[in-house]
């Protein structure tokens, strides 16, 4: 029996992970929710599975949630804010951490989870953005087990030989890694009609069910570039190792390329249950609610090439990572407050990529070598994002 906390509970992802453990209640036992405002959802969850703790991060009147928390479940206990979500990321008790929450402000508890030395679930892609290599040192130091939970890099450790840990890339007859993104629901738009789109039909993607906020990132592919950022973390590569190909059905989730000539693809609905339940049992594998695959279905499966005129936000990953320091950290801070403007309706859909790149050329040379001098930079890059977004771009 392990026991599983979820940061992020009453998000997407959350959801999904809570859907996959309660068909295996001999497996997984869940010992903590968190949630930022959904207040009404993780009650209900609280009801159902009976945690030790739920954690509010958001602004709410604690003795408030604290008595509607002990109607539905009497037995679990109130914690909140940042030091909340720490504790039940760290707790002695728990084997598994779900990291789930958006963005990052899910970085602190995600590293106090790795540090711990807990079996780590990463579908929060901006801890590795934003803390690369920190994260990653205390992956080794703690001797934590980082597994991606991100479709993509899901399907890429997939693909990787056992050995790949020890041998490495090259040592492993890998030419390269590609990873596939839909394109978003503009991915046929002509480019002058892109700044005229709004937020609901930015959020209207074609294949996943996702909140607002990585919606928009789709549609911009803001995040496939931080996907790039994140494998070049997790598999210790480079972005001249790893190649974009828009496949708009989501049925390829990602490949990997060998010298021999051989390309492996990890293939599947788009249904994030898939790789949750993957890590969740790694390395076992158990059922997922999930259907099969129906290749008697599947028309046809399309690739093609990103255009940067397109996804310019695309572009400013690959070069966010290659001028190394702290420039991720800046562009995924300029970019949530340039989407969170956007989806207010205060900028249009490509003035996004223009606040990110005016808020990098303004921090150019920005490094730190710790958490609170990143944090430092991060809030630095946010103040600069809503100085130009209130500058009107």
């Amino acid at each position: 029996m392990q026991k599983v906390t979820v940061l992020g509970a009453t998000g997407s992802i959350g959801v999904n992970t809570l859907d996959v453990i309660k068909r295996h209640p001999d497996d997984f036992q869940v010992y903590a929710l968190t949630a930022h405002s959904n207040i009404s959802l993780l009650l209900q969850q609280a009801e159902e599975f009976k945690p030790a703790y739920v954690v509010v991060s958001g602004d709410h009147d604690s003795s408030e949630v604290e008595a509607k928390l002990a109607q539905v479940s009497s037995d679990t206990r109130l914690l909140s804010g940042l030091e909340g979500l720490v504790e039940v990321a760290k707790a002695s008790e728990v084997d598994v951490v779900m990291a789930a929450i958006v963005g990052a402000a899910g970085l602190l508890p995600t590293l106090a989870a790795a540090e711990s030395g807990k079996k780590v679930l990463l579908a929060n892609k901006e801890s590795l953005v934003v803390a690369g290599k920190l994260m990653m040192q205390a992956v080794r130091d703690s001797g934590a087990t980082l597994l991606p939970i991100d479709s993509e890099h899901n399907a890429i450790f997939q693909c990787l030989p056992e050995s790949y840990a020890e041998q490495g890339f090259s040592a492993s007859g890998i030419q390269k890694i590609l990873l596939t993104g839909s394109g978003g629901p503009f991915r046929t738009t002509p480019i002058e009609e892109l700044d005229s789109m709004t937020p609901e039909q930015a959020c209207a993607h074609p294949n996943w069910s996702m909140g607002r906020k990585i919606s928009v990132d789709s549609a911009t592919m803001m995040n496939k570039g931080l996907e790039v950022i994140e494998a070049c973390h997790l598999f210790d590569i480079d972005t001249d190792q790893i190649e974009v190909v828009l496949h708009p059905q989501s049925i390829i989730h990602s490949m990997v390329s060998y010298a021999d000539g051989s390309v492996l693809a990890q293939m599947g609905q788009p249904d994030m249950r898939t790789p949750i339940a993957h890590a969740l049992s790694w390395p076992q594998r158990i059922e997922s609610g999930v259907e099969p695959l129906d290749f008697l279905a599947v028309s046809q499966l399309s690739f093609s090439a990103p255009d940067f005129a397109r996804y310019p936000c695309l572009k400013l990953a690959f070069d966010a990572y290659r001028q190394g320091g702290a420039m991720p950290t800046v562009l995924n801070a300029a970019n949530e407050v340039a989407v969170a403007a956007f989806l207010d309706e205060e900028i249009s859909f490509m003035q996004i990529a223009v606040i990110n790149e005016r808020t990098m050329v303004a921090m150019e040379g920005a490094d730190a070598d710790s958490i609170n001098g990143l944090i430092e930079i991060d809030q630095k890059a946010r103040s600069l994002a809503l100085k130009a977004i209130h500058d009107k771009v």
